[in-house]
């Protein structure tokens, strides 16, 4: 049967306006998502702003602890180092749901959310929101070779590099070195104390084949000796888009933050942080 041009352009119209309410709902659809997602993140979160809790601080009606050294029998010069424990801002969170390891912030930028650990099965959060639910987004992830208690010498959090800006959506902001400079502090809140970290290298990079004798910083999680540190440690540094000017030295602990960039397959984008001055410690949580 021979279709005539007229009805082959109808055909060909209605198919491709079809084709933009598609385009349109699933839009449409990805937003209410994302609204819902950060929604249900801001009942998480606290409501004290966690750039005002550097300090140690406290939570109404919970007390505060002081906790000093345990007493020695061996003739050790005396320690006079002590430190209060309050409340943990993240408390509820961590009582939400047992899979979260920790909550990540860099303060004045949109990356603040939970961190979730499920060594027995990675993906899990993938594409999970932190109730379970479907997710495009996802969560952000603790590599399952990562471990915040004990803690390895290399925590390295996976999230997507999502369009909106959601996750690890704007972490390539860090190609700007001026970016950097007013974004140099990342946080991470544990059940036992807030970590704080200060960038110390930024770079791209891809997961390479398992055959390819190369720098992998994807595989890096513990040094036990000097020359494990020093590896992971001469490499980022020669990999750094700029030098930072932070430096570090075996027995030091580092925070890797990845996520998708598209300038070769499987490509990379990489943050490394240095643990720096301790924060609070917390409270043990009471179910």
């Amino acid at each position: 049967m021979k279709i005539s041009k007229k009805t082959l352009s109808i055909i060909l119209f209605v198919l491709a306006g079809i084709c933009v309410l598609a385009a349109v709902i699933l839009l449409v659809k990805g937003r209410i998502e994302d609204r819902r997602m950060e929604e249900a993140l801001d009942e998480l979160r606290p409501t004290q702003s966690a750039e005002t809790t550097q300090a140690p601080s406290t939570v109404e009606g919970e007390p505060t602890v002081t906790v000093s050294p345990e007493p020695s029998t061996e003739e050790t010069p005396a320690s006079t180092e002590e430190f209060e424990r309050v409340a943990n801002p993240y408390a509820d969170s961590f009582l939400a749901n047992k899979d979260m390891a920790a909550w990540l912030q860099i303060p004045g930028t949109n990356i603040d959310y939970p961190v979730m650990w499920t060594p027995e099965d990675e993906t899990y959060y993938l594409y999970r929101a932190f109730d379970g639910s479907e997710n495009k987004n996802g969560c952000l992830l603790l590599d399952d070779e990562s471990c915040v208690d004990p803690l390895t010498t290399n925590l390295i959090i996976h999230g997507h590099n999502m369009k909106s800006g959601a996750m690890f959506g704007n972490l390539t902001d860090y190609e700007n070195q001026d970016f950097y400079k007013e974004h140099k502090n990342i946080i991470l809140y544990t059940e036992e104390c807030q970590r704080n970290y200060e960038i110390i290298a930024v770079f791209r990079s891809q997961v390479y084949r398992k055959t390819d004798q190369v720098f992998k910083f994807y595989k890096f999680f513990q040094a036990d000796t000097q020359e494990e540190f020093d590896d992971f440690y001469n490499n980022i540094k020669q990999l750094s888009q700029y030098d930072t000017g932070v430096t570090a030295e075996f027995g030091d602990h580092f925070l890797t933050l990845s996520t998708c960039v598209y300038h070769v397959e499987q490509g990379r984008f990489v943050v490394v942080a240095k643990e720096v001055e301790p924060g609070d410690h917390y409270l043990p949580i009471q179910e």
